[in-house]
């Protein structure tokens, strides 16, 4: 039967790669223990696929203490022997990644941006600077990371084997899947043999050629266009800033886009946008990508060639992100442009989102009906991230005629005038998603909190994340301002029968009145919260607002309930 396992090939489209490459970690293939039993084991969760989205839900997993094991047909991490893939980490993965332990060695190894520019010609038709947008500023992680994808997954790994507590099978491919009331099966093929497994959740985090989709039945809305890209990521003598600089009409390639980024280990990432339904092979030809690049930055430039790879944009999404035990994430639910940097970022948010559900299901805190709210939050995003890429798509290559009077017209516009500049759309850049369909969320809630900082009582530092790893997978009540005699022993009754720690937030002068309390003197932290005055937050462990209220009443035990898949029965006297 070991004659039957294929080596892991390329995926994606990245057959034409040419370049020197980039050095990828390889992890040991141990037999799994099924094998010799010749008997299926049993897991609660299993997770298949070990890209960016699968490694960071188990590594959430394992950080709440919760035991999985994580399949993938390869051996290492990224495309072996391809390309550097997603670069633009966004604020909201930062910090998701700074919980779960690994962002400070992301933020040494990559580059830090705000600023972005755009042209069309010679001239600047928009520019930003995130640091100046209220939805960045205020958080300990900024706006966007620039890193190449492999290097985040091998931390992920390497984190995971620190927490323990997943287990990692290198080189175990499923070939088959079924599931019934009792569980879902698994069939495994490895190198040294076959075996199956069962579970009672499964997630499916494979990528874009997802078989689950099949195996399940799963329908799926797509859109393929005709849009060619060459990318290549190169090193060169001549050092552009280290901005995000994009040309909608480049006179040095046939006045269509380009995209340059410059990730870690000095590298650029130069996206050349081709001509419609080019050849894949022929555009990534070595020579004609040095051509290219001698005609954006002169013969004077010496260049080394890293990677070079084609890419077809498309969007589509799984019209259902769960079905019975099986969850959709990442690639395997949706594909979008990556204009923005939409792609891998709503993979890492899916994680974040699933893995603190699963484990307040696992640890009995959560109804099981909490997991339904996957599919009602994560699939929002995904249909917000499609919709506004493919806007990007096609102002960069309209379709239509009319399309291309509105971009002709916004160009000629924005050189002349600053209103035109905010109609130039080369991609909106990522945020958290707003939850506006969800049943875990009360109507004020739905909203990302930032990871900003505050006070603990003895005057040290504090974050968003510390009170969260604090709460340990628990809901968080933050009261802000003083609080009545009768409101601090209802939260005391809460907190003592609810899976729900409460936190008093006072400023530098109140008075506390709960055992549990932090300062707030710059008000950072209710402006994160999106209250004002004295009010109450119900936060998630994934940072986001369940609910806001103002009275510590009967609301907030709803809301409680809402957020843990149930209602609660009692209220608190």
């Amino acid at each position: 039967m070991a004659e039957r396992y294929a080596e892991a090939a390329y995926s994606n489209g990245y057959e034409f790669t040419q370049g020197s490459g980039y050095e990828l970690p390889e992890y040991p293939f141990r037999e799994p223990p099924e094998i010799a039993s010749g008997q299926p084991s049993h897991h609660e969760i299993v997770i298949v696929g070990g890209g960016i989205t699968g490694l960071t839900l188990a590594c959430a997993l394992a950080q709440y203490g919760i035991s999985a094991v994580l399949l993938d047909e390869d051996n290492t991490v990224g495309v072996k022997g391809a390309s550097s893939r997603g670069i633009c980490y966004t604020q909201k993965s930062l910090e998701i990644f700074q919980r779960l332990g690994i962002y400070e060695r992301i933020a040494a190894k990559g580059i830090q941006w705000s600023v972005g520019r755009t042209f069309a010609g010679a001239d600047e038709v928009y520019s930003f600077d995130l640091k100046q947008q209220g939805s960045f500023n205020l958080s300990t992680q900024p706006a966007f990371v620039n890193i190449q994808q492999f290097y985040i997954e091998g931390y992920l790994v390497e984190r995971i084997y620190a927490l323990g507590g997943v287990e990692l099978r290198w080189k175990n491919r499923v070939t088959a899947f079924e599931q019934n009331n009792e569980c879902a099966t698994l069939t495994v093929s490895t190198p040294a043999g076959d075996y199956q497994l069962r579970a009672d959740h499964v997630i499916d985090a494979t990528g874009c050629h997802s078989p689950f989709r099949q195996w399940v039945g799963a329908s799926v809305t797509a859109k393929k266009g005709d849009d060619r890209w060459c990318i290549a990521d190169v090193r060169f003598s001549k050092h552009p800033p280290v901005e995000r600089h994009t040309w909608i009409e480049a006179p040095f390639n046939e006045n269509r886009a380009v995209w340059q980024h410059l990730m870690g280990d000095n590298v650029w990432r130069i996206d050349y946008q081709m001509a419609p339904d080019s050849d894949p092979a022929e555009v990534s030809r070595e020579e004609l990508v040095r051509e290219r690049l001698t005609r954006q930055f002169g013969p004077d430039c010496e260049v080394e060639i890293v990677w070079v790879g084609p890419y077809a944009y498309r969007s589509e999404c799984v019209d259902r992100m769960r079905h019975g035990r099986v969850f959709f994430m990442g690639d395997a639910a949706k594909v979008v442009s990556p204009f923005g940097a939409r792609g891998g970022n709503t993979g890492i948010a899916d994680a974040d989102n699933l893995a603190w559900k699963l484990a307040a299901v696992m640890k009995g805190r959560a109804a099981p009906a909490l997991l339904d709210s996957y599919h009602e939050e994560r699939h929002d995003a995904a249909q917000q991230n499609v919709k506004v890429t493919n806007r990007t798509a096609r102002f960069l290559r309209p379709s239509t005629r009319m399309e291309k009077l509105f971009r002709d017209a916004t160009l000629s516009l924005a050189r002349q005038h600053m209103f035109a500049r905010q109609l130039v759309n080369t991609g909106r850049m990522a945020i958290a998603n707003p939850y506006t369909r969800s049943s875990a969320c009360e109507p004020t809630g739905g909203l990302s909190v930032q990871n900003v900082s505050f006070e603990w009582p003895d005057g040290s530092p504090g974050t968003v994340n510390d009170l969260l790893r604090w709460a340990d997978g628990r809901l968080v009540v933050l009261v802000f301002g003083n609080a009545s005699a009768v409101a601090l022993q209802r939260l005391a009754g809460l907190t003592a029968t609810a899976p729900v720690r409460a936190v008093q937030v006072l400023d530098s002068e109140d008075r506390p009145g709960a055992t549990e309390f932090i300062r707030d003197p710059k008000g950072h932290l209710q402006g994160a919260c999106h209250v004002f005055g004295h009010a109450w937050a119900l936060l998630r462990p994934d940072s986001y607002i369940a609910a806001t209220g103002e009275s510590v009443d009967a609301t907030l035990v709803h809301a409680v309930g809402k957020a843990l898949g149930t209602a609660l029965e009692e209220e608190t006297a």
